[in-house]
């Protein structure tokens, strides 16, 4: 991502007076020309883009020597990746240039070649069933018989006949394909956020250079990548920043109707890990940058490439102005075929959106005459719509539209035999979408993609870093809400926590979250947790400080205290540590109130302590009146049992807290996916370190500690905590990870029976099945939660719950954790 100037002089000879003249470039690494001192175009050989019209006809009056500069970044389309686009870059990577000419363009040998390109795969395509192949194989043979290459004055003829073809109309009933450019840029993928800045200039300059030339063109502009239909607020703002000459071009040609915000969020999020408050955040914050920045908010959602979403997301959609949503990305399941493009998704609460997935299964079209039919073919709700999306331009890394796009698609406009197709907008295909919706199906539940299932664990840190930097934020709001609403001078922070949030927002992008991404992007992602958790601690602390003044200045011969800040919706009495008199910390049980304090002077007494006890066999049983638990030497439970109950959870001669390796060797999404075979390759983790010993023998608090080697070289450390009155077991658990291509889960077999399992999701919970009788139950072998998973039968439960972790199954009665 290193970058390279290059000063071009160029002379354009008096004779090609009139001809129409292009600087062409062609180079492995990305460029931008830059004119007058303002971006003018993006030059990417991988997106098809390798010229800058310097003149479509030359004048006398218009400049024949000029200066350009060629800003050239050392990395493609897509990254740099040594011996694969996936692989880590290539630090020795040398780019080269390959062409820098002047040349003149024969346009009408280039409209030609698009014509002919059209009409041979007319023939190829249609089938010898359908006579328009052999009308078009036939038009295309006379044109060659016609067209003498070395005569200019017989390409009309040639041109003619092909026209012929074109002109021939569609009857009424044709499908209408809804064509809009488009241009998905990750916000961060293969490469770091930074060179995305870039790659939106790049991709947008591109697209305002087009619409130039093209008034009918519309491109809309999709969330973290320059894709030609969905914006990105995160995307919109690198680029005000950083171009705000191009910045005002797109605002004119957003007011021309071309240019067109969609999405609504603040980055392209991921649809599964992201809690519902940061899905609330991502709209608000996405929506009110629209609001500000383009008079409107919007009514679309386009989330074209994320891992799946959740069945909390129509809920979410319809509380932030949204009715609609775009999607593709079911396309990629491995097992079932989703059996809609057209539908109404709804959610848990009954929310219902119109959603449309592009029946071509991509948003990267190229305006062929295949996609076109594909797009028909593919159409799995063939009778109840009649309309679909097209969306076409070069993404991921940008790119997006090309002229040669838009000209085959212009032949293609209205031709018999194929599909017609327009040039169109969101509105317009949602508008027709909804007066055709009385026949849809309705989806309920979670759009859950079969793929990827790798990406609710990879990158460890990355998961914490969100969860943890989730809470921080709850909780300075909720203080400062507090300090505000009892002090008077107190200035809530909303400048400083709407950089925090937008920060979370930031890396909650779906290649940045989910972990595939490269080492800079994680690196940059950490750093932002980072400064997350310090400016969020000295927020927390000015309005604990603001709240709690009176209650922090111990008053002249009082009895010396501990406040306690409880920032969540009930009463909790929990077991604390605080520091001593002489600096240790000791435990103390304490009750605080809901969204409340307390002042802990003397320590609630618990009603029964906890008793640790070792047995003859080096195992360790460890009760507090609530729960009884009994631990093997190497950590497992062999028995959990809630007193009151008289039954135990772990079925007998099974372990609990099990950890398992697995083999990690999938077919290729190396950091996105874990496949169904890993299953095959479950090894218990045995191999003994240091075997259970008592840390805490018992009163407020007991804990057990132990040692495992896990694989070759890696070691966990677990420290197993029981407190005074409490009615679960705490796991903390250290690994220090050196493995490759392994998966480490932790097993918890309990002794309930219920064919589903209960799951924490966005405001809410989702039941998925714990057998896999059909293709669609064993396809979710490996699936996603936030906080805790559940397997419940009548009167009885067992829950797992965790701070830091995602993905997690449940099948038949054993309950895992993905580490």
């Amino acid at each position: 991502w290193e970058t390279c100037w290059f000063k071009v002089e160029l002379s354009i000879p008096l004779a090609w007076a009139g001809r129409e003249v292009h600087f062409v470039w062609e180079s492995d690494g990305e460029g931008m020309v830059w004119r007058d001192a303002q971006p003018v175009q993006g030059l990417t050989k991988e997106g098809e883009k390798t010229s800058y019209i310097l003149t479509r006809s030359l004048k006398e009056s218009e400049p024949h020597s000029l200066t350009l500069y060629v800003e050239l970044a050392c990395n493609g389309l897509f990254g740099a990746g040594k011996g694969s686009m996936i692989a880590p870059p290539d630090p020795d990577r040398r780019v080269t240039l390959n062409k820098a000419e002047l040349v003149v363009f024969n346009r009408d040998v280039y409209e030609l070649l698009v014509d002919m390109e059209i009409l041979l795969d007319m023939a190829r395509l249609l089938g010898e069933e359908n006579q328009r192949s052999f009308q078009a194989l036939y038009a295309a043979n006379q044109m060659v018989n016609v067209c003498d290459v070395t005569d200019p004055s017989t390409f009309p003829a040639a041109r003619d006949l092909a026209a012929a073809i074109f002109s021939q109309r569609n009857g009424e009933s044709q499908h209408t394909i809804h064509a809009m450019g488009h241009c998905h840029i990750d916000s961060a993928w293969l490469w770091p956020y930074e060179e995305t800045i870039r790659k939106c200039a790049r991709s947008w300059v591109t697209v305002i250079r087009l619409m130039e030339c093209n008034p009918e063109l519309t491109f809309a502009c999709s969330q973290l990548r320059l894709i030609s239909v969905l914006w990105q607020a995160q995307q919109f703002e690198w680029v005000r920043s950083w171009y705000p000459g191009l910045y005002a071009q797109i605002l004119d040609f957003v007011a021309k109707g071309q240019f067109i915000p969609v999405g609504g969020t603040w980055v392209e999020m991921d649809g599964n890990l992201p809690s519902g408050e940061s899905m609330v955040r991502q709209f608000l914050q996405g929506q009110q940058f629209f609001q500000e920045q383009f008079g409107r908010i919007c009514s679309e959602f386009w989330l074209p490439d994320t891992f799946g979403y959740s069945a909390q997301l129509p809920q979410l959609m319809r509380g932030c102005g949204i009715q609609r949503f775009l999607t593709q990305k079911l396309s990629w399941n491995l097992v079932n075929t989703f059996p809609h493009h057209t539908f109404f998704w709804e959610g848990i609460d009954g929310s219902r959106v119109l959603t449309h997935f592009p029946p071509g299964d991509s948003y990267g079209m190229h305006g062929l005459v295949e996609e076109v039919l594909k797009t028909v073919k593919n159409n799995k709700d063939k009778g109840c719509v009649n309309h679909s999306a097209f969306l076409f331009g070069f993404g991921d890394g940008g790119g997006g539209p090309t002229q040669k796009m838009l000209d085959r698609m212009k032949r293609m406009s209205d031709t018999d035999g194929l599909p017609r197709v327009q040039i169109s907008t969101p509105d317009q295909l949602f508008s027709v979408l909804e007066k055709e919706s009385s026949q849809l199906c309705t989806w309920v539940g979670e759009l859950f993609l079969e793929l990827h299932n790798g990406t609710y664990t990879t990158q460890a840190q990355i998961k914490k870093g969100n969860r943890e930097c989730e809470r921080i934020l709850h909780d300075v709001e909720v203080l400062s809400t507090l300090a505000v609403a009892q002090d008077s001078v107190f200035q809530y922070p909303a400048s400083q926590l709407q950089r925090l949030w937008r920060l979370l927002l930031l890396n909650q992008f779906h290649d940045v979250l989910p972990g595939s991404c490269i080492q800079l992007v994680v690196e940059d992602a950490l750093q932002y947790y980072t400064e997350i958790r310090r400016i969020g601690a000295g927020l927390q602390e000015e309005a604990v400080q603001s709240l709690c003044r009176d209650l922090l200045q111990p008053k002249a011969g009082s009895t010396k205290s501990t406040l306690v800040l409880n920032t969540l919706p009930w009463e909790r009495t929990e077991v604390i540590s605080r520091p001593g008199p002489d600096g240790t910390e000791t435990l103390a049980l304490v009750t605080v109130p809901s969204m409340g304090y307390a002042l802990v002077r003397e320590p609630l007494l618990p009603s029964q302590p906890v008793s640790v006890r070792k047995q003859e066999d080096g195992s360790i049983t460890m009760e507090n009146g609530v729960i009884t638990v009994c631990l093997d030497t190497m950590g497992r439970l062999t028995s959990l049992q809630l007193l009151d109950s008289e039954r135990s959870s772990v079925p007998d001669g099974c372990y609990a807290n099990q950890f398992a390796l697995f083999d990690d060797v999938p077919l290729y999404w190396d950091a996105w996916d874990v496949m169904d075979y890993h299953l095959e390759t479950r090894k218990p983790v045995t191999t003994l370190l240091k075997p259970l010993e008592i840390t805490l023998g018992g009163g407020l608090r007991g804990s057990v500690r132990f040692s495992l080697q896990v694989g070759k070289g890696s070691t966990l450390t677990q420290e197993i905590i029981l407190d005074a009155t409490c009615p679960y077991l705490r796991f903390l658990t250290q690994v220090e990870w050196k493995e490759a291509h392994k998966f480490l889960k932790v097993e918890f077999p309990v002794q309930v029976r219920s064919t589903n399992a209960t799951y924490e999701i966005q405001f809410g919970h989702v039941q998925r099945p714990t057998h896999w009788n059909t293709s669609w139950d064993w396809a979710r072998f490996e699936v996603w939660a936030h906080r805790w998973m559940d397997l419940s039968e009548h009167g009885f439960g067992v829950a797992l719950l965790n701070d830091c972790k995602y993905g997690a199954s449940a099948h038949r009665n054993v309950l895992s954790l993905s580490l």
